[in-house]
């Protein structure tokens, strides 16, 4: 696979990842943790099947219960923190919101040893939490009728989700080659987990209608599902610069599959909050892009860790 093909496959899963939000509102009422836990239980038995026909069951055995474990929380974490969110504040706003994990990625990947922040970076970072001020801000002044304590704390729970998966990925590269099958146990894991947690704290409210069910079977197949797969292909073998920067467009993608499906209202102000957000990071990305042009050409062989999905 040519580095140009994987990164192909990562530009998938942000299209699906642009979707979510929109699956997500049409899942309601089902709570957090049983969506969770539907989603990601047909997003595992997807991989099962993928990993049956791409080389069997046997690669699973060789990955450590570290990476078994990390991978589940990191998956769990987030999805439990995302959907959460949007059951609890406004859909497009707290999408955005969560969709400042790129820019954290592009932040905290400079921490790492070898890196280091630019000016660029920084002023990438204040562009885009403006745009996150000003979907809280807005709302206050608005008079306050949607900023309710459930939807501030749906605000809260949307940035804990950026933060969780801007630090899973930037820690998943410090781990050691792991086979994309491994995302198969990640998912069941989840499922699993979300299920007992369901049982304990949740009631069980299932989908009211098609519309629900078909929401729940797009979110395991698409965004919860085979973004997952190519996602890891992709930062694997492709070009993770050129991943990273396209990642920003997810923001602007997600809030205008809300508003052509009737769920947003496409007002100045979301507007105006949903470039802030894409071009901050944008502009952070760049700034990374400049020390680290973009190269094309065969896969050389890896020799360090390598990116989790």
């Amino acid at each position: 696979m040519t580095r140009t093909r994987a990164t192909a496959f990562g530009f998938i899963a942000i299209l699906l990842w642009s979707l979510l939000a929109l699956f997500t509102v049409g899942s309601a009422p089902v709570p957090p943790l049983l969506l969770n836990a539907l989603t990601f239980a047909v997003g595992g038995a997807l991989g099962l099947v993928w990993v049956a026909r791409s080389g069997g069951f046997g690669q699973l055995r060789l990955v450590s219960w570290k990476v078994y474990a990390f991978g589940t929380a990191g998956l769990f974490g987030y999805h439990l923190l995302y959907f959460s969110a949007l059951r609890m504040a406004p859909a497009a706003e707290a999408g955005l919101i969560a969709y400042l994990w790129p820019l954290l990625i592009v932040l905290f990947s400079g921490l790492l040893p070898g890196e280091r922040l630019s000016g660029l970076h920084i002023l990438g970072a204040t562009v885009a939490f403006a745009g996150a001020a000003l979907i809280v801000g807005g709302r206050l002044i608005d008079g306050g009728v949607t900023l309710t304590g459930a939807a501030l704390a749906g605000y809260g729970l949307a940035f804990l989700c950026a933060l969780t998966w801007a630090t899973y990925s930037v820690l998943s590269r410090r781990l050691g080659e792991v086979p994309t099958a491994s995302v198969a146990v990640f998912c069941l894991a989840t499922a699993v987990l979300s299920a007992v947690a369901h049982v304990f704290t949740e009631a069980t409210v299932w989908p009211q209608s098609g519309v629900g069910w078909l929401s729940v079977l797009a979110l395991g197949l698409g965004p919860v599902g085979l973004a997952f797969y190519v996602w890891d292909m992709g930062v694997k073998k492709g070009d993770i610069q050129v991943l990273g920067t396209a990642s920003y467009a997810a923001p602007l993608l997600s809030t205008l599959a809300l508003v052509l499906a009737g769920q947003a209202r496409a007002d100045l102000r979301l507007l105006l909050a949903a470039g802030l957000v894409a071009g901050g990071a944008a502009l952070a990305a760049w700034a990374s892009a400049r020390a680290k042009p973009f190269k094309s050409g065969p896969i050389r062989p890896a020799t360090g860790g390598r990116s989790l999905p």
